[in-house]
């Protein structure tokens, strides 16, 4: 009568343990970028362009690293705990620079039920060099950031 019992004991908490792993193995709900509608806020917005006008920041960059960069420049709040973590370059595509110099930042990917691989990459406090990289820290593209955060 003992063994079945401890048998049975044994069994749930195998799985129990099971299903504590697999929960902790599931990633976070997606979180999503505050409103950029507050005063301090850069103005960065999807408003018609005018016959001529440029664009400040360079084509390649999709519309969603747009609300990252005025999300960088305000300091935030960032929809995910990864944000402004330091990047540690460690496959050496940018420049070497001390560890801390570069941090990360995650692009909204569309229909994506998690952070995605788009990323903008920043060097320096305030940030003087500004990568963008849409396939998980593969590829780099260097880019400017003017003055007024590149409000359109």
């Amino acid at each position: 009568m003992r063994k079945p019992l401890l048998l049975l004991t044994a069994a749930i908490l195998l799985v129990a343990g099971l299903w504590a792993m697999r929960a902790l193995q599931q990633p976070p709900p997606p979180q999503f970028a505050p409103s950029l509608d507050g005063p301090a806020a850069p103005t960065v917005t999807e408003e018609p362009r005018q016959p001529g006008a440029t664009d400040p920041l360079p084509a390649f960059l999709p519309p969603e690293a747009h609300d990252t960069i005025a999300l960088v420049l305000r300091g935030g709040p960032f929809p995910h705990r990864q944000d402004g973590s330091v990047f540690g370059n460690r496959e050496r595509r940018l420049p070497q620079r001390p560890r801390g110099y570069y941090r990360e930042y995650t692009v909204r990917t569309p229909d994506v039920g998690h952070r995605g691989a788009r990323r903008i990459i920043t060097g320096g406090d305030p940030p003087e060099a500004w990568y963008y990289t849409d396939d998980h820290y593969e590829t780099f593209r260097g880019f400017e950031v003017p003055a007024n955060g590149g409000a359109r």
